[in-house]
């Protein structure tokens, strides 16, 4: 038991900087191009033709999450926000879900990876 949380500690520590690594090249995308990267979209909650969902991009500099309402007649409504420096994000993402990183990981390797 031991010995696998030794293996686990480097392994999570090179995911995190591999993850600020990513989440760098895509912020150095976005700076040349104008248009931020989309992590994921998650849908919290449908009501007939509106719908709320969590949308999280990556911006010069920083991750931003943000909490949308739009659809049928609504105009798109910015419920809430969540801003993290690049640094910060990878640790936060892990907190959050460890599916999420894994998904995010793997968008940001097929896009920017090696």
């Amino acid at each position: 038991m031991r010995d696998a949380k030794k293996r686990q500690v480097p392994l999570d520590s090179w995911q995190l900087g591999r993850l600020e690594a990513l989440l760098r090249s895509a912020s150095e995308a976005v700076s040349k191009t104008g248009r931020p990267v989309v992590l994921y979209r998650q849908t919290v909650e449908e009501q007939g033709d509106s719908h709320e969902e969590i949308v999280c991009t990556v911006a010069p500099g920083y991750v931003v999450e943000q909490r949308v309402t739009s659809g049928g007649v609504l105009v798109p409504e910015f419920g809430s926000q969540r801003v993290y420096a690049i640094p910060e994000y990878p640790q936060a993402a892990l907190d959050q879900s460890k599916e999420r990183f894994s998904q995010i990981m793997g968008l940001l390797e097929s896009t920017f990876g090696p």
